[in-house]
């Protein structure tokens, strides 16, 4: 068990330090970057822009932090993060509403009860319920981000 949520957290790092250097590139080769993007943009500027972003690094933080809370057996703790920091709280659901595209909002709210969902198979203690609920968890970020840029 501890293998695998070890390289649980590997990946989760790999991607959190993908993420950092796309943004850092992103910034520096806007222009070109658009340009070969073919994700859906959202149309996002200025503070919405980096409020959005804040809200996806917690959302990675959360992860890194459930899976941490899952080696060492503390899946009530992990639970409440899951419900906390990626259930659909009414701050959430509106937060998804707000780019003026159903699909988004649809996925957003997907991913966000997935949260919900995986903080009530964390619940369960069981390690390969969890491990599920988290990949499908995981399973909407990768969707989101293939689909839609900023």
């Amino acid at each position: 068990m501890k293998s695998v949520i070890s390289t649980i957290l590997m990946i989760i790092c790999i991607v959190g330090l993908n993420v950092a250097q796309a943004d850092e590139e992103m910034m520096h080769h806007h222009h070109d970057m658009s340009m070969m993007d073919m994700r859906t943009p959202l149309g996002v500027t200025g503070e919405m822009k980096q409020h959005q972003l804040a809200n996806m690094r917690e959302h990675v933080e959360a992860i890194k932090t459930i899976v941490g809370l899952m080696a060492d057996n503390k899946f009530d703790e992990a639970s409440k993060i899951a419900h906390d920091k990626l259930g659909l709280t009414p701050e959430m659901q509106g937060m998804c509403g707000m780019f003026n595209n159903a699909d988004f909002e649809k996925l957003g709210i997907a991913f966000h009860k997935s949260g919900d969902e995986l903080g009530d198979a964390l619940k369960s203690k069981d390690i390969n319920v969890s491990l599920r609920a988290l990949n499908k968890t995981m399973q909407y970020c990768v969707e989101c981000h293939s689909n839609y840029r900023q």
